[in-house]
């Protein structure tokens, strides 16, 4: 898991790591070996005190959470000081919400960085990994789900979409991707499979909630039956990269690291 990863290149590096998992999000079976509390989402004078106790300078934010409701919320005292200081976006898209806990962390005295930042290699590379290249049909499907992903990104809704033969069968949204991945297998067509594209929203904080790609993702494209993974070359983070690559190469799927605005131009038409 990604969160572990990065804390024990923190560890390797020399910096003493504490980590803060979310009730109902991080799984604690991941944190065994590191100090560690979790905290219920709401709880943010709770977590700003542990940073604290711990003497934590620097906070890397990862992994994916579910927006919740106001009521199932139930912000502490500190949580609803923070919420106002939010203001509107608590209730945008997720970038902006990103954006705004950021600096409320800055402005609480920690520096956020970036999960690249500790783990330098995780950053998924530009190119084709493995051995599978994609046809022209596929950089076709490409082409058309860098334009759909871009559009998606600019309202602030999600990272990713899948396109077959130029259809675009699912974005992603609240759900995520494993989700829209799931829907995806009962709307394909017949012929070759669908792509799918992820790539970093126009503007998006890159501190935080870049798009994660690893073993899991492998397989429910695979499952999806789909042919093949693309996605923003350095705007991705790999979570295992060689077991992701040879899975790949096992389902017959390829994966490619693109520049979402040469790939667009040179593929159009």
């Amino acid at each position: 898991m990604l969160p572990a990863r990065v804390a024990a290149a923190a560890r390797a590096s020399g910096d003493d790591v504490f980590l803060v998992g979310l009730d109902g999000y991080a799984e604690p079976a991941t944190f065994a070996r590191f100090p560690h509390e979790m905290v219920r989402l709401g709880a943010a004078g709770r977590i700003l005190s542990v940073l604290r106790e711990r003497s934590c300078q620097r906070v890397v934010l990862i992994g994916t959470v579910r927006r919740p409701s106001l009521l199932d919320l139930r912000p502490d005292a500190e949580g609803t000081r923070i919420l106002a200081r939010i203001g509107r976006a608590a209730f945008a898209g997720d970038d902006g919400l990103l954006a705004a806990v950021i600096r409320v962390l800055r402005d609480e005295g920690f520096e956020v960085i970036g999960a690249h930042d500790v783990l330098r290699n995780a950053l998924a590379p530009y190119g084709v990994q493995g051995c599978i290249q994609p046809d022209d049909a596929a950089l076709a499907d490409i082409a058309r789900g860098v334009e759909v992903a871009n559009a998606l990104g600019r309202a602030d809704v999600g990272q990713g979409c899948v396109v077959q033969q130029g259809i675009v069968l699912a974005v992603e949204a609240a759900e995520g991707t494993d989700a829209m991945l799931a829907r995806c297998a009962g709307l394909a067509r017949s012929g070759p499979g669908g792509v799918l594209v992820k790539l970093v929203k126009p503007g998006q904080e890159r501190r935080a909630d870049l798009p994660t790609l690893g073993l899991n993702t492998v397989r429910a494209a695979a499952s999806a039956g789909l042919r093949g993974i693309a996605y923003e070359g350095e705007g991705a983070l790999f979570d295992d990269r060689d077991a992701a690559i040879e899975a790949a190469d096992a389902e017959g799927l390829f994966l490619i690291g693109l520049d979402p605005a040469s790939f667009t131009s040179r593929n159009k038409g």
